[in-house]
Parts: structure tokens; sequence; C-alpha cells
């Protein structure tokens, strides 16, 4: 349970310092922008804009997620957090791709004046440092995570159910690429005197938050849905029943993640046929005390004595 809280600790730590710095940086670019004219400083400002609405809706998808079962919700609330989530990807294709496309359209059609770019730069360079150390806290989260499972950590992040961190990682990314883009197109204004430059960077900001709220959404939907742990999970939770006395088969088994540490495991098993009924529920018993030991991550597990094949064709023959 320890390691569990500590894993919600650091996600928490993780998304508020990535909240801090988009916040700070959010003001300053938009101060640049109006000072330079530049629609791409425009479009990172309501980039950081929809990043730091987005993280706020992630530290309460981790607040609420965490609460307990409880009679109302004996499941627990873990599938709330995705639906924050889900609403924190909308916040990034609403506030920060469709203002950017809009304004690089606008500017590409309409034209812009220039004005002074060094306070912009400035902004830029500043900007670059925080979302570096705001995303260096994302990966060395996702990297203790991967290597406790023994995966590497772009498989751990692309099918990572702590959709929080991920979507930390995922922003701080683009918001690099974004502000590489903004400092292109006001590179290519300065340099050619014309606004298309600052335009096409606009719209390829708004390009890359599309992409950045489908693959969030996309996730948190999946999630929401349900999602099966991986088949080499599932191969091990078999493996675990199979390794307990008095249990021959594995009929069915359903898996279901409820939340970054919480799964559900609901099965169909055979046991012999001469176990006592002590015996089926001492390993009942014990085969949820291995998995939750292999498996920490593992709250709930049901399982069903159902006889298997033989055995029904025997009673329908008998």
């Amino acid at each position: 349970m320890s390691d569990e809280k500590s894993t919600g600790g650091e996600s928490r730590f993780t998304v508020a310092v990535a909240a801090a710095a988009n916040l700070g940086i959010a003001a300053a670019k938009l101060v640049a922008g109006l000072i330079s004219g530049s629609s791409a400083m425009l479009s990172e400002a309501a980039h950081s804009v929809a990043d730091t609405v987005t993280e706020v809706m992630l530290l309460t998808a981790l607040r609420r997620g965490g609460k307990p079962a409880d009679e109302e919700h004996p499941l627990g609330y873990g599938a709330e957090r995705y639906i924050w989530a889900m609403l924190a990807s909308v916040a990034t294709f609403v506030g920060g791709a469709v203002f950017s496309l809009y304004d690089g359209i606008h500017t590409l059609t309409q034209g812009e004046e220039l004005g002074d770019p060094l306070v912009s730069y400035l902004v830029l360079g500043v900007a670059f440092l925080l979302e570096g150390y705001s995303l260096r806290t994302g990966v060395r989260q996702v990297r203790r995570a991967a290597a406790g499972l023994g995966v590497g950590a772009p498989h751990y992040l692309r099918r990572t159910s702590d959709t929080a961190v991920k979507a930390v990682v995922m922003e701080d990314s683009a918001a690099l690429v974004g502000l590489l883009l903004a400092a292109g197109g006001l590179l290519g204004g300065q340099l050619s005197g014309s606004g298309v430059w600052d335009g096409i960077a606009s719209v390829l900001i708004g390009i890359l938050l599309v992409y950045v709220a489908w693959v969030l959404g996309r996730s948190n939907a999946q999630l929401l849905i349900g999602r099966p742990l991986p088949e080499a999970v599932r191969a091990g939770v078999r493996e675990e029943l199979l390794s307990v006395p008095h249990i021959i088969d594995v009929l069915e088994l359903t898996t279901l993640i409820q939340g970054p540490d919480e799964t559900l495991i609901a099965a169909k098993i055979d046991f012999r046929d001469v176990a006592s009924a002590e015996q089926v529920e001492w390993a009942c018993e014990e085969a949820e005390q291995q998995l939750r030991e292999r498996y920490p991550a593992i709250r709930r597990v049901y399982l069903d004595p159902t006889p298997g094949l033989g055995r029904r064709r025997r009673a329908a023959g008998g």
C-alpha cells in the first residue's frame, strides 16, 4: 500500500511541477506575443494556457481517482481519473490546437505586422529551460516505473495506465517542439520581413497539439471502455493460478485495469474433482495471496469454481 501511495504522490509532484512551469510560461509568452505581434508566440501562449488547465484537471483526476471504495462505489473511484484526463485532452485540443490553427491561418491570409522579436527570443529561451526541467521530472518517473516492470521506457509510456504522467511527458515534449517552431517562425519573419513563416509555425503548432490531444484522448477512451492487462501479464496470472494446489485449469480469465494501481481479476476455475469445500476455499485464498504478491496492483480477485468440460460430460452422461 505504501508503494501505491508513493506512486500517486510522485505522479502528483510531476503534474504540479508541470502546472507551475506552464502557468509562468503562459504569462510570459502572452506578453512577448503582444509586444512582437507574433502569431506563433500567441499560439504558444494559448498552448501553455491549455497545458496549465490540463494539469489542473490531471491533479483533480489524481485526487478524485484516489478515493477509497465505499458503499455507493464498491469498485472504487479509479475510473474517474480517466474521465478528468479525457476532459484534459479536450482542453488541449480546444484551448491550444483550435486557437493555434485559427491564428496561423488568419496570419497567412491577412498578414501581420512584426514587432521587436528580442523579448520573444528571451521568453522562448527561459520557457525551453522550464519545460525541459518539467519534462525531465516526468521522464525520470517513467524510467523508474519502467525499470520496476522490466520493460523499456518507450513501451511503458505507450501502455501505461497512469495517464497523468503520460500526459505530462507528451505535453512537455510537444511544448519543446512548439518552442522550436515558434523560434523558427520568428527567425524566418526577421530574415524575410514576411509574417508567412510565423503563420506557418502557428499552424504547425496547432497540428502538433491536435496529435497530442488525439493520442491522449484515445488512451483514456480505451481505459474508460475497459482495457485488459497486457498479454504477458495475463499469462503470468494464469501461471500463478495453476501453481496453486487443487486448481487444474483456468477455464476463463477476465482482467480489467481500473486505475494505475488498481486491477480486477475474475476467473472461472476448474478444481480437482475430489477437492473438498475446505480445500477449494483454501485454494482461492492462496491464489489471491500469490497474485497480489506477484502483482501488487491487483486489488480484487474473484474466482468462480466451475466444472471442467470432462466433468460436465460425465455429469450429462450420468
